[in-house]
């Protein structure tokens, strides 16, 4: 089978298309044939550690590779595909089913089959949704689900301030917290307004008009997916008890995480949000519903590659960066 393989940190086309051999599921996983993966931003922060902080990049090197990947892997965080195969205990799935499935740091979607644990973040395609749709929805939808509702608590009637409300992430953010029942407050810039608002925003702030910091309305949960500003500056906007969630983290963040949940009051809170079968269930049913829907910003083949991480790591993409994968 064709997979990329990423063996040195550097530029995206240092990444290599290479002949592999064909994967066998073990006993526990299935075999997919991948119809479609993405190149998330997870995917930019094993490759070359775009968007980790320059305090966490020694952290992230010891988990990968201090000079280079540890190993050759296949990276991709998220992948659609029809089973092929399955393992001798595997009772979920079968052969033929049409499946979406959310890999984490674990990767495999950069290739043309991965083989995947039945008891992962696995669950059944909705048959309204197209390859590429399907695949454009974990990773953000994982993410956002993960802080809003494990860290934020989110509550019906509350009011969200989501900052980088254009991206995967921020994208599935605003759909889930209208889905919670909140009051949504969305910071973008003013290119991707109207695209912000048909996911259900409340309101939109053009970031290179407007400084949110600025404003006296308050907020319960203020989420910053991109970086943007920081606990400190932003804490006046919070509600007594508000919760200001942080995608992008420091190790000065992660001493504030501990700080104020013993202080009470106001608190930081972050982390990362791993894959789980319940969280994709959740994620599965949404998007069948359509109370979750895919937001798409360029398609590449996988021969494209390399193209498709050049335009993710600009930090600019709207929703999704989609690969679709040929099989041979």
């Amino acid at each position: 089978m064709k997979a990329i393989l990423h063996t040195e940190y550097g530029s995206p086309h240092l990444l290599q298309s290479k002949d592999v051999d064909k994967p066998a599921p073990r006993d526990n996983e299935v075999l997919i044939a991948i119809q479609a993966t993405t190149v998330s931003t997870g995917d930019c922060n094993m490759r070359n550690f775009t968007f980790v902080t320059r305090s966490m990049r020694p952290l992230a090197k010891l988990m990968f590779g201090i000079g280079k990947p540890w190993r050759p892997r296949v990276l991709g965080t998220e992948l659609a595909g029809e089973v092929e195969s399955v393992g001798k205990q595997v009772t979920r799935f079968k052969k033929g089913d049409r499946i979406v499935a959310s890999t984490g740091m674990a990767g495999g979607g950069h290739a043309e089959y991965a083989c995947v644990a039945e008891n992962g973040a696995l669950a059944l395609k909705a048959d309204s949704l197209s390859w590429e749709e399907a695949v454009a929805i974990p990773f953000g939808a994982n993410t956002a689900l993960y802080f809003l509702e494990n860290l934020g608590k989110i509550q019906p009637g509350q009011k969200l301030l989501i900052i980088g409300a254009s991206g995967s992430i921020g994208s599935a953010a605003v759909q889930l917290a209208k889905h919670f029942g909140a009051t949504v407050t969305a910071v973008c810039s003013g290119a991707n307004t109207q695209m912000v608002k048909s996911l259900g925003a409340d309101k939109v702030i053009d970031y290179t008009k407007e400084d949110f910091t600025a404003s006296a309305e308050t907020y319960d949960i203020i989420f910053d997916i991109v970086g943007a500003t920081t606990f400190r500056r932003s804490q006046h906007l919070l509600e007594p008890h508000g919760v200001f969630l942080q995608n992008i983290m420091g190790l000065t963040d992660m001493v504030r995480v501990l700080w104020t949940s013993i202080a009470g009051g106001k608190k930081i809170k972050g982390g990362v949000a791993m894959e789980n079968r319940e969280r994709m269930n959740v994620i599965a049913e949404l998007a069948a519903t359509g109370k979750l829907k895919p937001v798409i910003d360029r398609r590449y083949p996988l021969e494209q590659i390399a193209e498709a991480f050049t335009y993710v790591e600009q930090g600019h993409k709207k929703g999704n960066v989609v690969i679709v994968v040929g099989h041979s």
